[in-house]
């Protein structure tokens, strides 16, 4: 079963409320008004932005303004301008025009997809590199690929993208099978011509058959594989009313933006009748991939898929029993083309709950108790596609008060002719077809709000104790807390050996035992950037090179690498926010969290990808005075007969 969620008119929304396609045509008309579109104006950003926290906790929602950011540019005057839009006073509040040298350039526009291929196949030197090859444009699709920052001449200022050709056979044929290796094109988009071929002579097209719905490719589809159900015949434990959503105990607001994708909102828990604050906004800021192989054909690739091509822009429309299962609730968020038109996502954001294992169990034969219950967790995902690959963003609340977010990477991994056997920056998938080695790296942005706005953080790890009068057996352990006081300490890298994790406190809020409560942060101690610490990419993603940063709480610090990603030089985002060093002990914090995976591809992620996930847990740290799973009744299953009064039966896992 579905649901639907209903469209918030103009005017009426609560201030975190998604933006509806009205108020999209409003600031349309509004800029219109302004003189600010010509027909050649795009709109390469439109996202509602976020009230001031101080307001939005002191105000009445009535009062609160809705306002939107957008980035127009204009390729015919080399114009992008950043402006503020009050939508309930209808007048522009700030607008600052980019300087493409010093700030960068607005995000990829989709249409601009589409001209790079325009551009090449009308220039003479693509034409005769490809036909050196055997190959025209019309058999050629052109991979759109953000250009970066690097030291090639007469680029700066320059609104570039890179592309990497490959042979389509027929309309239906999957093209990254067949990667046009040594050959590279460096396209200027507002002059519409190519700056730069390096084209270092034809090798072997790999003719690998990529096409992974084709029954030669997957041979006969398996019979064997018996229906499972997912049924809840009393309906969800959720509720939605607006982008408002509750469930059992927890409650928050569901945002979406263009850029991030899921926003979550004013995250609260309720336990006794207490309704308490744990995050004010939580999303992922950022994600970048950088790849490993330093051939010129691809030393470059490094995409921002969130400040340059906008996850949420991108974003699917789902299906259900395919992409989502069970009693289902979809979010249709909207978003604007180029044009400045609204355009909804279909099904784009889905909310469901879920079955989580085993919560809690013991059996007890002196008190002759056999108890267990299971635990569940409420589910708000959504998946997005960035040309080769598919990225699931998923965020979980559980029933012990758990937070965790997992992204799940799929889609055909970026391919290249495999230059020789032994290759050591890529891996051979398929006999001729390489997988440059690369990583998927995201920074998580979490401003915290445990109990209120004062909050801290301890860095706690395991100690080692030696054998000692205190520790005769030489079995003792300790864990040591390091209190983060300011920003630029507040730096910090995992250290799996060492047990390493984060904890959150307010110290003006104690727990029962005299405590301050807690939530703790737990990363799964994956690297960070591999590149070196001098490269173009360091400088741009710098968020990646350590896992954990924590700054104190600014409007307009969100973003990690910075607000203009696309052919920014580097030093935006997190190492400028942390320059003033500011105080984090007991104030309002933002806790950055980085983490990703490193990608060396293999022959079982050849045609297409299986999912593979990583992420973060939040685990609550005296934030509850007791286990807050202790009033889950036993599950009802005729087959979860209890065997004593007050026994859960022998429910399993």
């Amino acid at each position: 079963m579905t649901t639907q969620d209903s469209t918030t008119a103009v005017g009426t929304a609560h201030p975190l409320e998604q933006i509806t396609s009205e108020e999209i045509e409003l600031a349309r008309r509004l800029l219109d008004s302004a003189g600010l579109i010509a027909n050649t104006t795009r709109f390469a950003y439109l996202g509602l932005l976020d009230p001031p926290k101080d307001l939005l906790y002191s105000a009445t929602e009535m009062e609160i303004p809705r306002k939107i950011r957008v980035m127009l540019y204009d390729p015919s005057k080399s114009w992008s301008t950043d402006i503020i839009l009050s939508l309930t006073s209808g007048e522009i509040e700030s607008q600052r025009d980019i300087d493409p040298e010093f700030d960068g350039q607005v995000p990829v526009l989709l249409e601009e997809f589409d001209t790079v291929e325009e551009i090449l196949a009308a220039d003479e030197g693509w034409i005769n590199a490809l036909a050196s090859r055997g190959l025209t444009p019309s058999q050629v699709r052109v991979a759109p690929l953000s250009a970066g920052v690097f030291d090639y001449e007469n680029e700066e200022g320059k609104r570039l993208l890179r592309g990497l050709g490959f042979v389509q056979n027929s309309p239906d044929d999957h093209a990254w099978a067949h990667p046009i290796d040594r050959l590279v094109a460096f396209v200027d988009l507002e002059n519409c011509r190519v700056d730069r071929l390096i084209d270092d002579g034809p090798v072997p097209v790999p003719e690998i058959n990529g096409n992974y719905t084709d029954s030669a490719v997957h041979g006969e589809l398996r019979d064997d594989m018996k229906p499972i159900e997912i049924t809840q015949p009393e309906g969800a434990s959720f509720t939605v009313e607006g982008n408002h959503l509750s469930w059992l105990g927890w409650d928050l607001r569901v945002g979406f933006d263009a850029r991030e994708g899921l926003v979550l909102h004013q995250i609260h828990h309720t336990q006794n009748q207490r309704r308490r604050s744990l995050i004010h906004r939580a999303s992922i800021s950022e994600m970048v991939v950088p790849y490993g192989d330093p051939a010129p054909y691809r030393s470059w690739q490094n995409y921002f898929d969130t400040g340059e091509y906008l996850v949420g822009r991108d974003a699917n429309s789902l299906k259900l029993g395919c992409d989502c299962l069970g009693e289902i609730h979809y979010m249709s968020p909207v978003v604007a083309d180029d044009f400045g038109n609204a355009r909804v996502i279909e099904n784009g954001i889905c909310i469901h709950e879920e079955d989580a294992g085993i919560g809690w169990k013991h059996t007890d034969e002196w008190a002759g108790s056999n108890e267990v219950r299971r635990n569940r967790r409420l589910v708000v995902s959504f998946f997005t596609t960035v040309g080769n690959y598919d990225y699931g963003f998923y965020w979980y609340l559980y029933l012990d008060g758990t937070i965790e977010f997992e992204a799940k990477a799929t889609g055909i991994v970026f391919t290249a002719a495999l230059p020789h056997k032994g290759y050591k920056y890529a891996s051979e998938i398929a006999p001729g077809l390489a997988a440059p080695y690369h990583q998927h790296l995201f920074g998580a942005r979490l401003d915290m709000m445990l109990d209120g706005h004062t909050n801290a953080v301890d860095e706690l790890d395991v100690v080692r104790l030696p054998k000692s009068s205190e520790n005769p057996h030489g079995n003792a352990f300790a864990q040591s807390r390091l209190r983060l006081g300011h920003e630029k300490q507040a730096v910090r890298d995992a250290n799996a050996a060492a047990g390493r994790i984060w904890q959150v406190s307010n110290p003006n809020s104690l727990n029962q035992v005299g405590e301050p409560v807690g939530y703790t942060l737990y990363p799964q101690n994956n690297p960070t950037l591999a590149m070196a610490d001098d490269s173009s990419i360091a400088a741009r993603a710098a968020f990646t090179r350590h896992d954990l940063w924590v700054t104190r709480f600014a409007e307009g610090e969100l973003y990690a690498a910075g607000d203009l990603v696309n052919r920014n030089p580097g030093g935006a985002g997190l190492p400028a926010f942390v320059e003033a060093d500011r105080d984090i002990d007991g104030q309002d914090i933002v806790l950055w969290h980085s983490f990703g995976l490193t990608h060396f591809p293999r022959p079982e992620d050849w045609p297409i990808m299986p999912v593979d996930t990583v992420g973060f847990s939040l685990k609550p740290h005296g934030f509850f005075n007791e286990n807050p799973m202790l009033n889950i009744p036993s599950s009802a299953g005729s087959h979860c007969a209890t065997d004593a009064p007050g026994s859960g039966g022998h429910c399993g896992a």
